[in-house]
């Protein structure tokens, strides 16, 4: 039984609080039909779990997300 963890930054989405619903449906379809496709994995028995994390809770290179940001190139 596959199990997949997507962590990702809670962000984003129409309103800025993070992926629709319909996104999240859209990923957990996806990595189930991939895992399906490359290696032969039964969907029904494929678990997708999606965790939304703070942005402030997000680290990258030493330092929080949002710093991390401002000192990349645009």
């Amino acid at each position: 039984m596959p199990y997949v963890n997507i962590k990702i930054t809670k962000e984003g989405g129409p309103d800025g609080t993070g992926p629709t619903t319909a996104e999240k449906a859209e990923l957990i379809k996806g990595v189930t039909d991939l895992l399906e496709r490359v290696l032969n994995k039964n969907p029904a028995t494929t678990v997708v779990v999606i965790d939304e994390v703070a942005l402030e809770d997000w680290g990258i290179g030493g330092l929080p997300v949002p710093e991390f940001r401002k000192q990349q190139p645009l």
